[in-house]
């Protein structure tokens, strides 16, 4: 046998099948078709016009069939919380809320799903490292010039959201870098008016607030979508070559302020007490006056009663005045008075009452050292009292 030559049964001489060219796309197309007849009822013999249905009558069912799951797969859910932006041919067409929808399936339409209510961070002037715990600065945002040509070391953490799904998809390509970059330009703007002694102690709320407003007013002339919901200073200092100085001049006014407060409170307190210690005296002044006033117009009318009983009974009334005045003086005295012309040589001295006055003050009762009544000798002489009290009355009137 030639080398040329085919062996017997399409083989070499080696007994090894001849290599064939590439397949018949023809022959492969009437094999699928003829495999889909047997699998829908064909008969695997001739081919006649039945066959030809069938034929169509499979392929109708595996169209319709495909049809159903490519219409099926336009069904889309959307979150609570989110927003679904419809897109027709990559143009917006309708935002959907939570829930089940519809639309057309891919190529025609796609669904581009927005979270509205999370509210995410951003750092301005530093990053953190969560998983690290690290935080490294940034002092290309960090360092900015105040309005008296002072450094200081700012930093910033912006809280936002989405508040327009479609223009947050189609106006900003970059969203964290476009929100550092116009936070940036909106801090430098309010720091470069104001002063560093402002920025640390007491503006810091109104650097905030402010940033905050020009910042939602840049975003919403970009149309960016986006909600500023907090701007909040983490930090706010000199440089740290200047940073002692400036920690000792907050100390100072944080000082002046509690010392202003400690004054306000201490005249808080005092006033007060002051001017009700005030109206207390000008009540007790009124008092008192009203009560001498009472006092020298009863003495007064006592006075005139007196007079007009003296009118009546002089002798009486002269010694009833004389006894009480008397009778006035002495009780104000601890001296002792013994009568020794009416008296004899036997004293009665009240202890009961002298001891308890030996430490008090001479406002007490007068101890007064009364002699024992003598014996009744003579029956018509008058008591030696009687005597002794005529006896001063007439001194007293000499």
């Amino acid at each position: 046998m030639a080398w040329n030559e085919p062996g017997g049964g399409g083989k070499d001489p080696w007994g090894r099948r001849r290599e064939q060219g590439p397949p018949d796309l023809d022959q492969i197309l009437k094999n699928v078709r003829d495999k889909l007849a047997g699998l829908f009822g064909g008969g695997g013999g001739g081919g006649g016009r039945g066959s030809e249905n069938v034929n169509r009558i499979g392929l109708g069912l595996i169209v319709g069939v495909a049809l159903v799951l490519w219409l099926l797969s336009g069904l889309y859910i959307v979150q609570q919380g989110e927003r679904g932006v419809e897109l027709k041919f990559g143009k917006k067409n309708e935002v959907t809320g939570p829930g089940l929808h519809w639309r057309w399936p891919y190529p025609v339409e796609r669904v581009e799903k927005v979270n509205v209510e999370q509210v995410l961070p951003l750092e301005i002037g530093y990053r953190r490292n969560e998983r690290a715990g690290t935080t490294a600065k940034v002092p290309k945002e960090a360092l900015m010039l105040t309005q008296d040509e002072n450094i200081i070391d700012i930093e910033f953490t912006i809280q936002y959201r989405v508040k327009d799904p479609s223009d947050f998809l189609f106006n900003v390509r970059d969203v964290e870098n476009t929100i550092v970059q116009v936070t940036e330009s909106a801090v430098r703007e309010i720091v470069g008016k104001s002063t560093l002694d402002f920025i640390i102690t007491e503006g810091r709320s109104d650097i905030q607030e402010k940033t905050r407003a020009l910042l939602q007013e840049i975003l919403d002339r970009y149309k960016s979508g986006i909600q500023i919901v907090t701007v909040q200073m983490q930090k706010a200092s000199p440089p740290d070559e200047v940073k002692a100085a400036f920690d000792d001049a907050v100390k100072a006014r944080e000082d002046e302020q509690r010392l202003k407060n400690e004054a306000e409170a201490y005249a808080n307190d005092i006033i007060p007490r002051a001017r009700g210690g005030a109206a207390r005296l000008l009540q007790e002044a009124q008092g008192y006056r009203a009560s001498v006033i009472a006092r020298a117009e009863g003495d007064a009318r006592r006075f005139t009663s007196v007079v007009s009983e003296y009118a009546k009974a002089p002798t009486v009334t002269r010694d009833r005045l004389y006894i009480e005045t008397m009778e006035q003086v002495l009780s104000n005295t601890t001296k002792i008075f013994v009568d020794q012309k009416g008296g004899n040589n036997i004293l009665y001295l009240p202890l009961d009452r002298l001891v308890p006055q030996l430490g008090a003050p001479s406002t007490g009762p007068v101890a007064t050292l009364q002699p024992l009544p003598e014996p009744a000798e003579t029956g018509g002489a008058q008591p030696a009292g009687r005597e002794r009290v005529r006896d001063l009355r007439d001194r007293g009137l000499r």
